[in-house]
């Protein structure tokens, strides 16, 4: 199956969402079709395998099955809002900010798919080497709102740092993937907070220093980094799509789990065409290496990721809930917590 690039989609704010259910086309929704965004990010090697070894096909049968590359979570959830996506591997940062401004009733989290997967890289010669030291200091992370965005706000906050457009001293960057690459090479920032493969690739191929593993600042050394999201009307609609959706989800964290090098070429191949350029093997394999595929949900770290956006103010000022974030089909699921 051919995955296409998604455009036009702007990311650079905090999710301006959308809230358009009420003129969602029902001659869109009503078609026997799922359609699928999620990142060229290793991380997301669940949706890759699951499209590239024909899971999700074999599953779906006759449903028409129609993927899209985005750039961030918060792209990610504005497409589910804008009505041009059905589910969304994404981030759980953008999810949280996209279900509390929808008032709980747009979005809901349906498995989980992978964790970990992000590393803080500082310039060798940055003389980065604490927390203290990024006083000053020219910092680059995907888009606002995103997982490590949010990762990287709460983590200065937590050591006394703000950023310069809240009074601090601590410029911040939040720009694509790519560009942050880009911009890392020419040593126009001291660091970056970046997912898989990205974070290697500083390491590996610019002379970065991998500063620490966000993994290393959770309990038990693991978060959530990506989970599959759907849109609450079309989940209530198409319940048999979403449970067979569900079952090959399964099926391509297994296969990976059991076949780790034959993913890593896969994601290889896939990389190349969807981004033009070539990866080294090492580079994937070791970005491989720092990721867990498992459809867990890990309730209280989303519930963590939460409190953080909150305190950013990413999620308004008059309190959140997240009693409704699952559906009913992730409830029943076997494999979840």
């Amino acid at each position: 199956m051919k995955i296409l690039p998604l455009a036009g989609v702007a990311a650079l704010a905090v999710i301006v969402i959308l809230v358009v259910l009420s003129v969602i086309s029902p001659s869109e929704s009503d078609k026997n079709q799922v359609r699928v965004v999620f990142f060229a990010n290793i991380s997301h090697a669940v949706p890759i395998v699951g499209i590239e070894n024909g899971y999700f096909a074999d599953q779906l049968g006759d449903t028409q099955i129609k993927t899209r590359i985005v750039d961030s979570g918060p792209e990610a959830i504005e497409a589910l809002f804008a009505n041009s996506a059905d589910l969304a591997y994404a981030g759980p940062a953008p999810f949280v900010n996209g279900y509390v401004k929808s008032g709980g009733q747009g979005i809901k989290i349906l498995s989980g798919a992978a964790f970990n997967g992000a590393s803080f890289v500082v310039q060798p010669d940055s003389g980065i080497v604490q927390p203290s030291d990024l006083a000053g200091k020219k910092i680059a992370a995907p888009f606002v709102g995103n997982t490590q965005d949010v990762s990287l706000r709460n983590y200065l906050t937590q050591n006394g740092l703000q950023s310069a457009e809240k009074g601090g001293n601590v410029i911040i960057y939040n720009i694509a993937n790519a560009e942050i690459n880009t911009i890392f090479a020419k040593k126009e920032i001291d660091a970056a907070w970046v997912p898989e493969p990205t974070a290697t690739m500083l390491v590996d191929n610019l002379g970065g220093k991998r500063l620490f593993q966000e993994q290393d600042l959770w309990p038990n050394k693991k978060f959530p980094s990506v989970v599959l999201i759907g849109r609450a009307d079309y989940i209530q609609k198409h319940p048999d799509i979403v449970q067979k959706w569900l079952v090959a989800n399964q099926q391509a964290i297994n296969w990976i789990n059991q076949n780790p090098d034959q993913t890593e070429s896969i994601y290889i191949k896939f990389y190349k065409i969807h981004t033009g350029k070539t990866l080294k093997p090492n580079i994937v394999h070791d970005s491989f290496s720092n990721i867990v595929y498992s459809s867990d949900i890990d309730a209280k770290s989303i519930k963590i990721f939460a409190e953080r956006a909150y305190s950013l103010g990413y999620l308004g000022r008059n309190g959140y809930n997240l009693d409704d974030i699952y559906a009913k089909a992730a409830e029943a699921s076997p494999w979840q917590n």
